[in-house]
């Protein structure tokens, strides 16, 4: 590894000490030099000081590896668009970063470290600037939307319709970021569950998490005729184009909506199709009689509903890990797409690479960090919070 990158993880490695202090401190020296710059941020910071964390880790771990370093700092300045973040913003926030270094850093900080993470702070703020001006050319930062349909399927879950003002282009297995007039500059994300349709509406399933302000306000306090703001469709946990091998789908929880619209998007594809719906009891299938009328719709396709709880109906009783080695003939031969809560995902990857499923092969939507990356086919497991020197962590695809 060269110098630069090394010297880099060696310094971030003091912030991982104190992730809160620093990121409190990095906000409180922006905002005090810029108070205008406030005004982009939500209400509520402890997210945002996260999402903020996480960011720089993938910066850092990236430093050695410029293809991904490059994927993720487009995807970054993308997403900041929406976010009404401006090229001369970047200098302010380079400033208050190098100010954050200094004092969390400083038994590691020298000359050469500041050159070093100058130097990387204005290549990655150059990529980020760019990425935004070329999507600026092709799309808004934004899609205002109405909601056009609001089931309440239980008392925390909502599927909500939403009908963008302009076409949003996306595809099945995508998600995108939400917000609604209620908590303005919050955005969270949500996978959407349909393949593109000739109307351009979208659907998402969401579940309202405790002390979750979007999640909440998406779920109880929404109606059709409602303006909610669209960001752009982003991951990568999409279908090949063409004919190819059959796919397995495991949606367990809310992570059954981008399993939905991949089985929507492989229906005319000619491949064979087994989507597991996973819950702990019957309360959770909550989509079960509309995944019914798309399975009789496309003779290829099975839904197969799985409880790990409590014996309901049709549905196969335990995990599905346990149950993979009786449901696959030939686990070699297929594609596989997970998403759901961690445990779930981590133990049917695991499952699946015992029954010879190609690592390639396995793609999957593990709820981490809240940070803009495209899916992964990486091994299970949580990735590492620490970047040591001369390694790459492989972090999945966030599930908002």
């Amino acid at each position: 590894m060269s110098p630069e990158p090394r010297t880099i993880k060696e310094c971030f490695a003091r912030l991982e000490a104190d992730p809160a202090g620093a990121t409190g401190y990095f906000y409180a020296r922006l905002f005090a030099a810029e108070p205008q710059l406030r005004a982009l941020f939500p209400p509520a910071m402890g997210h945002q000081h996260d999402r903020f964390f996480h960011a720089l880790l993938r910066i850092v771990c990236h430093q050695d590896n410029p293809g991904e370093l490059a994927g993720h700092l487009g995807r970054l300045g993308r997403g900041h668009r929406k976010y009404g973040v401006r090229p001369e913003h970047y200098a302010a926030v380079g400033a208050a970063l190098t100010a954050t270094l200094r004092v969390f850093a400083a038994d590691a900080w020298s000359a050469e470290t500041e050159d070093a993470w100058t130097a990387a702070y204005r290549h990655a703020a150059d990529t980020m600037i760019g990425a935004a001006e070329r999507d600026a050319a092709q799309a808004p930062p934004w899609w205002a939307a109405e909601v056009t349909a609001h089931d309440r399927r239980a008392p925390d879950l909502a599927v909500v319709t939403l009908r963008p003002e302009r076409p949003l282009p996306f595809s099945a297995g995508q998600h995108l970021s939400v917000q609604t007039a209620r908590w303005p500059r919050m955005w969270r994300r949500y996978s959407i569950a349909n393949a593109p349709r000739p109307d351009g509406t979208l659907r998402l399933h969401v579940r309202a998490r405790p002390g979750g302000w979007v999640s909440g306000a998406l779920v109880r306090f929404t109606a059709p005729g409602d303006t909610m703001l669209l960001g752009p469709a982003e991951g990568a946990m999409t279908l090949a184009p063409g004919p190819g091998p059959d796919v397995l789908l495991v949606g367990g929880g809310t992570g059954l909506a981008p399993m939905k619209a991949l089985a929507e998007a492989a229906a005319g594809s000619g491949r064979g199709i087994r989507l597991l719906v996973a819950a702990r009891t019957a309360d959770g299938l909550y989509d079960l009689p509309a995944l019914r009328r798309l399975e009789s719709a496309c003779p290829r396709l099975r839904v197969v509903p799985v409880l790990s709880r409590a014996p309901g109906g049709s549905a196969l009783r335990g995990r599905v890990p346990d149950l993979l080695p009786r449901l696959l003939d030939d686990a070699g031969d297929l594609t596989a797409y997970i998403a759901g809560p961690a445990p779930l995902v981590r133990g049917t990857v695991s499952a699946l690479q015992r029954l010879g499923t190609p690592l390639q092969r396995i793609h999957h939507d593990l709820l981490a960090a809240d940070d803009p990356v495209t899916s992964r086919r990486a091994p299970a497991g949580t990735p590492s919070s620490s970047c040591p020197p001369g390694r790459t962590t492989r972090s999945p695809v966030p599930r908002p």
